[in-house]
This record gives structure tokens, sequence and C-alpha cells, in this order.
């Protein structure tokens, strides 16, 4: 009883700080702008390939598939973590364990999973502090960037450990009470050999320790991540569902806009009266702009840098990051949102996303190739952003590059590009014979 009651007030102190931590999110994005979700069966399909499936992961043969084990691991062990959740509230013992052979193929995954995703945070982490992967480093990525990737893959290791150590015990612990053991467990069956030799009291003490200590990892680790870039463990399968599902490289068309052409076009359009009397804002220029999709993208950003390893822009030495700019409008929101929250949308700090985080020469500098955008394993749209961003200088500040400013020129006084008239385009040519 006293284990149950023990139990139960870590998860109520756990789902109770998890709840303040995530309360903080939800109100951030009211401040963000609507955005209504469509195409529900591409979504779905994208979220089965992209996120269970890991297909843009496994683009890199080893590595992929190493942090592809550890996804399709956690889902397995996801089982395991509940049953124990269970157990500790109600003082019962495997209690998904009448399920039979369902449950001995989900605890025989969690115990080899156990193994396999133990060895691969290991290589992970030889892989950031040995090899220094020329992707793990950039001007945006701190000191505290670094340290939050190694806490947080010592922690997903030492759950592994916990867990398969609380497997092994547990399998001497019912032998030695002459009892048969519920699942079935391949890795901890071979490493009771080793510690067969110990007294019944310890390895009873072992059980128990392994069983708090993993579960109390667990706990710590759910609270840790919303402050952390991990946070992606929760938000990444979410996100590629509600990631865009049109083809790379198509606009989003303003609604302001296409209400200005509409009237052009037609003088006697009548269009909706909502919001007649608001002038909009076009584009981006801080964090309150943003669509509640962008920041959905923000959160789910593990700052793994394969956006900004295939970036042309970044490669040639220019400014731009994609993952800086995906890390900017968190850092933003995060700087802004208490104040949103508190005083409402008016609120002003005198700083901005635009300028204050994110220059206009590292907007320049996208080509809107959307290499970023393919490569992100989660599907986040960094061009979106930077697009928006770009549309506030042009519409809101009439601030562009000057070769651009003269095409836009040409375009309001010719009707196209060129420096010319119409009457003119086709003088070049007059003096070509043609044989009709």
């Amino acid at each position: 009883m006293t284990k149950q009651l023990i139990f139960t007030a870590a998860m109520l102190v756990t789902l109770t700080v998890f709840a303040f931590s995530m309360r903080k999110y939800f109100l951030y994005f009211r401040f963000t702008k609507p955005v209504k979700l469509e195409k529900f069966p591409k979504r779905f399909r994208s979220l089965f390939a992209v996120a269970f499936g890991q297909t843009k992961i496994l683009r890199q043969p080893v590595i992929g598939l190493l942090h592809a084990f550890v996804y399709w691991g956690f889902m397995i062990i996801l089982f395991g973590s509940v049953e124990m959740a269970i157990d500790g509230i109600f003082g019962t013992e495997r209690v998904f364990s009448h399920l039979g052979s369902i449950y001995d193929v989900f605890i025989a995954g969690g115990d080899i999973f156990g193994l396999i995703i133990a060895i691969s945070i290991l290589i992970f982490l030889f892989r950031r502090l040995f090899l220094h992967v020329k992707r793990f480093y950039g001007t945006e990525m701190k000191p505290v960037s670094k340290a939050d990737a190694n806490i947080a893959l010592s922690f997903i290791f030492l759950l592994m450990v916990t867990l398969v150590g609380m497997n092994t015990f547990y399998l001497l612990d019912v032998r030695e009470a002459g009892h048969e053991a519920a699942g079935v467990y391949p890795i901890s069956n071979y490493l009771t050999s080793y510690f067969s030799q110990l007294p019944l009291n310890q390895i009873y003490f072992w059980h128990e320790f392994n069983w708090w200590a993993h579960i109390l990892l667990i706990f710590i680790f759910a609270n840790i991540l919303p402050y952390s870039k991990h946070f992606h463990v929760f938000m990444s399968v979410p996100n590629v569902f509600v990631s865009s599902v049109e083809p790379l490289g198509k606009l989003e068309t303003m609604e302001s806009i296409r209400k200005e052409v509409s009237l052009m076009l037609n003088p006697n359009a009548q269009l909706s009266n909502d919001n007649q009397n608001v002038i909009p804002k076009f584009g981006v220029s801080d964090v309150d702009d943003v669509s509640w999709v962008n920041y959905f993208n923000a959160l789910s950003c593990t700052e793994c840098g394969r956006c900004t390893a295939v970036c042309p822009a970044n490669i040639t030495g220019k400014l731009l990051s994609p993952r800086k700019i995906m890390m900017d409008v968190r850092a933003r929101m995060k700087e802004k949102g208490p104040g949103l929250v508190k005083e409402g949308i008016g609120f002003s700090d005198g700083k901005s996303l635009l300028g204050g985080y994110i220059s206009e020469e590292e907007l320049w500098a996208c080509t809107l190739c959307n290499a970023c955008a393919q490569e992100c394993p989660v599907n986040i749209n960094q061009p979106s952003i930077i697009l928006n961003m770009r549309r506030y200088l042009v519409l809101e500040k009439s601030s562009a590059p000057s070769g651009l400013n003269t095409v836009f020129t040409n375009i309001e006084n010719n009707g196209a590009p060129w420096q010319f008239s119409s009457q003119d385009r086709l003088k070049w040519a007059e003096e070509i014979y043609i044989n009709g």
C-alpha cells in the first residue's frame, strides 16, 4: 500500500508539473494566426509514411536506421510503461500478462529494443563528443544546445539500462519464488546468468531499484522535455500531421492580396464584410504574425541541422541557416509570449523577430529551393516563414534588394520585368527573316 501511495503521489506531481508546462504553450498558440487544415487523407498517408515509417530519416542508411530503431523501440516500450503505471497505482503485477502471445511479443520487443536503443545512444554520444559532425555546429548552436542533447541522450541511455535491469532481476525473482515469468525476455534471460549467485534479498532490492529508477526517470524526463529541444519527442508526430501536404515550392496565397486583386479585376465583386474596417498587415515581422502551424514547426525542431547542411546559401558561406530560423521563432515566442499572455495582442516590448533575431541579409539569401523542407525528417516548412517575412519587407517596408526593386518597377510600368514597354517587346525579331 505504501508503494502505491508513493507512486500515485509521484505521478500526480509529474502530471501537474507537465500540465503547467504545457499550459504555457497552449496560451502562446492563441496569439498565432489561424490556418485551416484540409486534405485529411493525404495527412494520414504522410503521418504513416514520415512519422511512423521514418522514410525521411532512413535516407541516411546507417545513422538513419539507428534513429528509426530508437523511435520504433520507444513505441513498443511505451506498452510496458503504461503497464508499469497501472501496476504502480493499483498494486498489481504485470497487469497486461493475460493478453497471452500479444503480451509476449510486446515484452520481448521491448527487451530487445532496450539493448538496441542503449547501443544506438552510445553511438550517438560518441559521434557528438568525438567525431565533430559538421551539421551539429554553427553560430546558432550555443553550448547549452550541445549540453541539452547530451543530457537527453544520457537520460535515454539510463532508461534503457534500468529497463533491462528491471527485467533481468524480475526473472531472477520469480525463479527464486518458483513462479513462471510473465512475458518473454530474450536479452534479460541471457543476463540472468551473471547475477544468479546473488542472495534473494539483493535480487529483490535490485528489481525494486530498477523499477523505481526506470519509472522516475520517465517522470523526470517527461518534465524536462518541454524546456528542451527534444520536445520533438511529443511534437514531431502531430507536426507531420499538421504540416503542409502541398507540393514543395507552392506559394501560399495571401487572402488580403487576393481580395485586392479581385476588386481590381471586378470592382462590383461582392466580398465578405468580415474585418472590413481592419487594415491588414502583410507578411510576418514578429512571432505573433506567424501561423500556428509555423509555431508548431518551431516547437518540433530538434536542431539536427539536416536542413542547414543541404541549404545552398549556407553551403556557399551566406548567413542563412534554416535551423536558426526555427530556433529564432521558438526563442522569440519564449521572450514575447509571457507579455502577450499578460497584456494581450497589443503587447509590445520594443523588439521583433525581424531585425532582432533574423536579419534581412539572411532572408534574401534564401533561394526558396525548398531543400531544407525536403530534408527535414519531421516535415518542417522553413521557407514558409522566410517567404512571409520577405513579404513584410516588400509590402510593408518597401525594402528589397535593388535588383528586385527594378523588377517591381518594370512590372508596374511595363507589365513585364524588362526595361522596355510591351509595344517594343518584339523589336528584336524585326530583322530576322522567317521563311514561311
